[in-house]
């Protein structure tokens, strides 16, 4: 009798969350990783952060990027890294998470490749905004990453809170039924304040944007199609998001494997190609510009 509750209490919840990511465009799993595990995953984190601020500016080593920014006053800080999980097993054991490919599958199946790894920190008062955008703009080339309505999702695991004082992403409900939308100007969206003008010329409303308030351990779904954007963080303590992006295998040409029938794939001898289009070029470790 308990057994078959708890059964149909988690396919009530697997509907709903399903329902409500197609519907909306995201959904939250909340407490998806436990305290303990998100303490060895920040740490892991932190660990990162030092690496990139031991280079002193940006770095990269093939697909591993450090992106190292400095403040109005000169002091140094990293606002993301991709790829740490080449070098960083606690980092890389969360991308290939059996958990992470049972929930996926009822959205993309369970033969997915990986296109995102990426840790985005904002401490304190830093410089740390995120445009009105759509991660759309960054599936290039087209030809490359096809079916986006419906073979990609985002996954970002909080580490800390994330609220509006700390700068939170805020989520246009919806707005992934539009498909690609040219609404973020020119320029780079990391560093750049979200231009309300820019949705309103879209048709959209920064009125209907939601925050997506998390507490560490909850995992935020969504689409690559659904707009959003985050502000500074005005709050006392650093925010910190781990993003992992998955594709329908059979949908993308590019990215490392993460599951074959749900079962994680280890990196292979050689990095993928993913985003870093030098990558056979110039895989040797070096400092960009």
């Amino acid at each position: 009798m308990n057994y078959q509750a708890s059964a149909l209490r988690q396919a009530a919840f697997l509907d709903d969350y399903v329902a409500r990511y197609w519907r909306d465009g995201f959904a939250v799993v909340r407490s998806f990783f436990s305290p303990a595990e998100v303490q060895r995953i920040a740490s892991a984190s932190d660990r990162v952060y030092e690496e990139g601020l031991g280079h002193g500016r940006s770095f990269r080593h093939g697909n591993l990027f450090y992106n190292v920014a400095s403040d109005g006053a000169g002091a140094r800080f990293v606002r993301m890294v991709q790829w740490p999980s080449y070098h960083q097993p606690v980092l890389n054991s969360v991308r290939l998470d059996r958990r992470m490919a049972r929930l996926l599958e009822p959205l993309i199946g369970c033969d997915l490749k990986q296109i995102i790894n990426q840790i985005h920190w904002k401490a304190p008062g830093s410089l740390g905004d995120f445009a009105w955008h759509q991660d759309s703009r960054f599936r290039r080339p087209a030809h490359a990453f096809r079916n986006l309505a419906t073979a990609y999702v985002q996954t970002g695991l909080a580490l800390d809170r994330h609220d509006t004082e700390s700068g939170c992403l805020r989520f246009i409900p919806g707005s992934h039924l539009r498909g690609h939308l040219d609404l973020e100007g020119p320029g780079e969206v990391l560093g750049r304040a979200m231009n309300d003008a820019l949705l309103e010329a879209a048709g959209l409303s920064a009125g209907d944007a939601v925050d997506l308030r998390l507490e560490p351990g909850d995992l935020a779904l969504w689409s690559p199609y659904l707009v959003h954007g985050s502000g500074r963080n005005r709050s006392e303590h650093r925010r910190r998001l781990y993003i992992n992006g998955y594709v329908r295998a059979e949908d993308c040409d590019r990215g490392e494997w993460a599951f074959r029938d749900g079962e994680p794939v280890a990196f292979g001898t050689e990095p993928a190609l993913v985003h870093y289009e030098a990558l056979r070029e110039r895989p040797e470790p070096h400092y960009p510009g």
